[in-house]
């Protein structure tokens, strides 16, 4: 539990809540205070049309693992800028985004994310703040 509210809770947030995630194909496979890692098995939707991920596609990745760690502490956190730098092309696979926690205060925090293929080669690097609003999710 974070702040009264459970990770199941936050969890659901992010996936059942999140339909666009879901029709990216992005899987939650952890969250716990300030962190979050996800992954995105690649499907061809995912693919330019140069055959490499779109660049969209992982930034919906990062930004998804974003919100999810910003919102893990209970309260209702919206990103208010984000940049990606983008590493390395990737054509197939499953990429992972793991997003931690650089800086919280009452009202921002601030986010790396880093994007890895399944070889672990650093894909992409992502940076966000979020903007931590007064709203707390219902307690459980």
């Amino acid at each position: 539990m974070i702040e009264g509210v459970s990770m199941d809770k936050i969890r659901g947030l992010a996936t059942d809540a999140d339909h666009f995630a879901r029709h990216s194909g992005i899987e939650v496979v952890e969250i716990s205070s300030g962190y979050a890692k996800v992954k995105m098995m690649i499907a061809q939707y995912h693919l330019n049309g140069v055959g490499m991920v779109h660049g969209g596609a992982i930034f919906t990745l990062a930004d998804f693992a974003f919100a999810a760690a910003s919102n893990s502490h209970g309260r209702i956190a919206v990103g208010i800028n984000a940049s990606i730098t983008y590493i390395k092309a990737v054509k197939a696979g499953v990429l992972v985004a793991e997003a931690q926690e650089i800086s919280l205060n009452s009202k921002l925090g601030n986010y790396t994310v880093n994007i890895f293929d399944e070889s672990k080669d650093l894909i992409a690097v992502f940076q966000g703040t979020a903007y931590r609003k007064k709203d707390e999710y219902e307690k459980r």
